[in-house]
């Protein structure tokens, strides 16, 4: 081990921070946490093509950056258009034997937003075109950025600015899009769901989407206490609950196969996810038994197709 790298049991974590602190995400933020690993992962060898969002305005605001990657802002619609074309020059460079340095890795990032709302037709070419990149999502489930408007990853259920909670309404009426489902339709050779709150899992994806040969695609759940209403210090917490109700698994879908990799057979109640966060307290016990119900039938519905590809 050099002194360049922290040991964590048998595995090795680079010191070198290529997304640096001095930041301003809010407290408690899970999504810079999670770009802070990601960029760990990823190494030095990496342009990040990042689209409007939280991470952009904490990071980049004239004259600072935390950046220390080569990173392009671009717009809400076409972070992986961007990303499409970079990579595109990279291999035109490469046929020419012009290409700078080997191994270069492509990754594109953008919230849930910019991803399942706004961006989806970027994404959804790039993907068919068979693109040598990573596309990570870093989902906190509404617009944080420009005032915690509801967007489609949005969980039923949840009050947001632009479907608030009220005598006569729920908050969000419709259930969370299902983007790692969408985008496995593609037929491209990885994707995974991810949460910083189990770094080795997120970052060991990070590199294994990295590697590809061809597009891959990370969605990572993101923990925002700002918009969720929840206590700052619960950030890692809120993710592991998320994980352990069966809200969020954890699971790869390998050239169409899919396998889970955080197995919680007996789960712990959603209620236990829900009442910590502020934007669900208006929630009645019918429905949350409503949610939970989902929950189970989408959990187990999971663990079936995952032990049926196994078997196979």
């Amino acid at each position: 081990m050099t002194e360049n790298y922290i040991a964590f049991g048998k595995r090795q974590v680079t010191k070198e921070e290529y997304f640096a602190p001095g930041h301003r995400a809010c407290i408690g933020c899970a999504e810079a946490l999670a770009v802070r690993l990601a960029a760990k992962a990823l190494g030095p060898n990496t342009i990040i093509v990042a689209a409007t969002g939280c991470m952009e305005i904490v990071a980049s605001q004239m004259p600072w950056t935390s950046w220390r990657l080569p990173w392009i802002h671009t717009l809400f619609e076409n972070t992986a258009a961007v990303a499409s074309g970079i990579e595109s020059g990279l291999r035109t460079l490469e046929s020419k034997g012009k290409k700078p340095v080997e191994g270069i890795n492509v990754v594109a990032t953008a919230g849930d937003g910019g991803t399942s709302d706004i961006g989806l037709q970027a994404l959804s070419g790039a993907l068919e075109r068979g693109h040598k990149f990573l596309y990570i999502c870093w989902d906190n489930e509404a617009y944080m950025n420009t005032g915690i408007q509801r967007s489609s990853s949005t969980p039923y259920g949840a009050s947001t600015t632009t479907a608030p909670a009220g005598k006569q309404s729920i908050g969000q009426m419709t259930w969370k899009k299902n983007l790692p489902a969408i985008v496995a339709a593609h037929n491209i050779p990885y994707v995974a769901t991810a949460c910083p709150s189990y770094p080795f899992d997120f970052m060991d994806k990070v590199v294994k989407g990295s590697k590809v040969d061809g597009p891959a695609y990370i969605h990572v759940f993101s923990v925002c206490p700002t918009g969720w209403r929840s206590a700052p210090e619960m950030s890692i917490e809120l993710g592991r609950l998320a994980v352990q109700t069966g809200v969020f698994p954890l699971f790869e879908i390998e050239n169409g196969k899919y396998k889970i990799n955080v197995n919680t057979p007996k789960r712990k109640p959603v209620a236990d996810y829900l009442k910590i966060q502020g934007r669900f307290r208006h929630l009645s016990e019918q429905e949350i038994k409503l949610i939970q119900d989902r929950v189970d039938k989408e959990y187990d519905a999971l663990v079936e197709r995952a032990e049926k590809d196994k078997a196979a």
